[in-house]
């Protein structure tokens, strides 16, 4: 396992990305080569940002936040029989993402209320050794660290915070330690998935438990959320603690359910270390955050001080251009939803950055505009939306996902999308 990180009280000087790189112990002067060889750019100007002040959050890169999300469904396709399979796997895949440019990888770590990593709290993954509970005899997240920052990339956890399962099979069997088997009272079903309730104060408080521990025992960059919180609109799933907690609005109070829990992590991650990131990555729709999931996406981007909650939110902006509703609406086409965004009231120190949907590549964005798939059909639909992005003074994007670029399942137009991108980063 890496070292466990120094104290809140350790000063703290702003830095680029892959500043736990020395964190690594004996393997330090290969992290030190490394850095040099792949991530020229630490020594050199960003030319994309270099007119930007000084930048005043430390857990925020002083640069462009160029990252790519590895899923479950990345690590399902990985070879888990033995440290040495799954080190060449994870060096594979992080050198096509220094090759891309990047500088960040948002690892899902925790998908089904389970761990990538070795934890008191949380079964091991069933995506290790096709059982969940079951140790691989390894740590994949220790491995993946050590392999990212030693090619100058960060990588900040990705956990999912309440969901335990999204169907019947996945996963197919849940370990005797899964919190469905030990604190069913924390858990509403909805399908045939199952959730921690958000409305059951004990369960938030576990999941920030664990990213205590992620944040301690790990060298990680930060944490991060994804769009998933409240997992359905009725009202059955918490009446008894809405009805328990004397509140007159349920939308509000379940927002506030959320919030707190966010607000938690936040001083959570900041207590390990200041300079650790967490960020949120919302769906691009504001309206279903805050009437679906709950999520007050727009009072985190301008709650700053001593309330705030996030360092970035990303929202999932996963539309081409011209993109038109049933209705006729262009509202979340990608040239004005992006606007739509960075008009929002945000707080100092918290920064703004895009999700970009990889996976639209070759396939479209299902809209009923003529050019729904010819305009994710060019080859550079991708490096055409950072440029615009750039034009707009966003502070980052981030690609979804690693599997749409390379890889089996990768359409042949993504390719193309890489050299593009490639041509870009420079």
């Amino acid at each position: 396992m890496t070292q466990r990180r120094r104290s809140k009280k350790t000063e703290v000087k702003p830095r680029r990305f892959g500043r736990r790189a020395f964190l690594l112990g004996a393997g330090a002067a290969c992290v030190g080569a490394g850095l040099w060889l792949r991530r020229k750019d630490l020594s050199a100007p960003d030319k994309t940002q270099e007119d930007q002040p000084p930048v005043q959050n430390p857990a925020l890169p002083a640069g462009e936040w160029r990252a790519v999300w590895v899923s479950y469904l990345e690590w399902a396709a990985m070879d888990f029989s033995s440290a040495e399979a799954f080190r060449a796997g994870c060096a594979e895949m992080l050198d096509n993402c220094a090759g891309l440019g990047l500088n960040t990888v948002l690892a899902q770590v925790r998908p089904f209320g389970d761990a990538l990593y070795k934890s008191q709290l949380f079964p091991w993954s069933h995506l290790c050794t096709g059982t969940q509970g079951q140790d691989p005899g390894f740590d994949p997240l220790d491995i993946l660290l050590q392999e990212a920052h030693s090619r100058g990339l960060s990588v900040e956890a990705w956990v999912n915070p309440y969901r335990l399962r999204s169907s019947a099979a996945m996963p197919p069997n849940l370990a005797e330690n899964n919190l469905a088997s030990t604190h069913p009272e924390w858990v509403c079903a909805v399908g045939e998935g199952l959730y921690l309730n958000p409305a059951e104060p004990a369960a938030a408080d576990y999941v920030v438990q664990g990213v205590a521990e992620l944040a301690q025992n790990y060298a990680v960059d930060g944490i991060h959320f994804d769009d998933y919180f409240y997992p359905a609109t009725e009202e059955s799933i918490d009446a008894a603690q809405f009805a328990a907690s004397g509140a007159a609005d349920l939308a509000a109070w379940r927002r506030e359910n959320v919030s707190a829990l966010v607000r938690k992590v936040y001083r959570t991650v900041k207590a390990a270390d200041p300079t650790l990131r967490f960020g949120i990555s919302p769906q691009g729709n504001p309206d279903n955050d805050l009437n679906g999931q709950y999520s007050d996406v727009t009072g985190w981007l301008a709650s700053g001080g001593e309330e705030q909650a996030v360092d970035y939110l990303c929202p999932q902006v996963y539309w081409g251009y011209g993109y038109t509703l049933q209705s006729g609406s262009t509202r979340f086409a990608f040239e004005n939803i992006v606007p739509a965004w960075l008009a929002y009231p945000r707080a100092e120190g918290v920064a703004l950055y895009f999700g970009l949907g990889a996976y639209r590549v070759g396939v479209g964005d299902g809209g009923a505009n003529a050019d729904s798939v010819s305009g994710w059909s060019t080859g550079s639909a991708l490096a055409r939306q950072v440029e615009d992005l750039r034009g707009q003074n966003a502070g980052g994007w981030a690609l979804y996902r690693y599997g749409s670029l390379f890889g089996a399942g990768a359409p042949a137009l993504a390719a193309a999308e890489c050299e593009a991108l490639r041509a870009l980063n420079g």
